[in-house]
């Protein structure tokens, strides 16, 4: 059966059915993963849950082993990983509350490793369509059954953090994207270098 990684808060982990899960400490050729991945069960799915800012939401963005997260995942089965991001809206009509399914991206990071190819092995990967039409055609159908519609085709522009951008810079921003967060890259690229079906769920 197929098995969905979703990354995201804390407060995610209480989707499981009944409440019951298995913890799983996972060490990876990257290091330790943010923290210890939850196993349960939604909709005869399974499961597995990484936090993305660790217990008590204490790693901040810039410093998240975003490689060993994705791995981990990897290894313990997760053929589709499903991300859930708080993000700023560029666009009024994008207000608070809204949930956004990005189509593409713009990386404005810095100094994050964004490769599991940087020594030994040179792999040159595709992201002309960084997410998986699959997902989001899911994600989308969910969205209307609930009541919940995503906005669709949006651009997210990632930066370094954990600093907010300045006037400028949003202002710069608004003239490419639609919305603003700090967790996307590199995970986008990283499921992908992993053959893995992407797709981030982001809330206004």
């Amino acid at each position: 059966r197929r098995t969905i990684g979703v990354i995201g808060g804390s407060g995610i982990a209480e989707i499981f059915e009944g409440g019951a899960r298995t913890s799983h400490r996972i060490a990876t050729a990257w290091g330790a993963p943010s923290g210890a991945i939850e196993e349960g069960e939604v909709g005869g799915v399974r499961v597995l849950f990484l936090p993305r800012h660790g217990p008590g939401h204490t790693i901040p963005p810039h410093r998240v082993n975003y490689r060993a997260n994705i791995d981990a995942l990897r290894l313990l089965g997760a053929d589709a990983i499903v991300t859930v991001s708080s993000v700023g809206s560029l666009r009024e009509e994008l207000p608070p509350g809204t949930f956004v399914l990005p189509a593409q991206f713009l990386d404005f990071t810095k100094g994050r490793p964004t490769t599991f190819y940087d020594g030994g092995r040179v792999y040159h990967v595709s992201l002309a369509d960084p997410f998986c039409p699959d997902l989001l055609r899911r994600a989308v159908a969910a969205g209307r059954a609930v009541g919940t519609p995503f906005a669709e085709g949006k651009t997210y522009v990632c930066v370094e953090g954990p600093r907010f951008s300045t006037r400028a810079e949003s202002a710069l921003f608004r003239q490419w994207a639609d919305v603003i967060g700090m967790t996307l890259v590199p995970e986008v690229t990283l499921a992908r270098e992993r053959a893995t079906c992407y797709a981030c769920l982001a809330m206004v």
